[in-house]
């Protein structure tokens, strides 16, 4: 099975969306969510987001695990 690995600057950019971008935009709105009587709305886009951030945040590790254990045998 071939191991995921990304490209430095693929990594770099996914880890700054990971870890800044996709959760302040859930929490954007859920606080604007009761400003604007998103109600459920809010509320379902909100955990779909931090979802998608765990999935996405997931598959750093692992890119980060396969990328220094590569690095550890040459």
């Amino acid at each position: 099975m071939k191991k995921l690995v990304l490209s430095q600057s693929a990594y770099t950019w996914c880890k700054w969306l990971v870890i800044i971008v996709l959760p302040a935009l859930a929490s954007l709105i859920v606080g604007l969510s009761p400003i604007w009587n998103f109600g459920e709305v809010g509320d379902k886009i909100s955990r779909t987001i931090m979802l998608v951030d765990t999935f996405l945040g997931a598959i750093l590790c692992i890119s980060n695990y396969n990328y220094y254990k590569g690095e550890k045998k040459e």
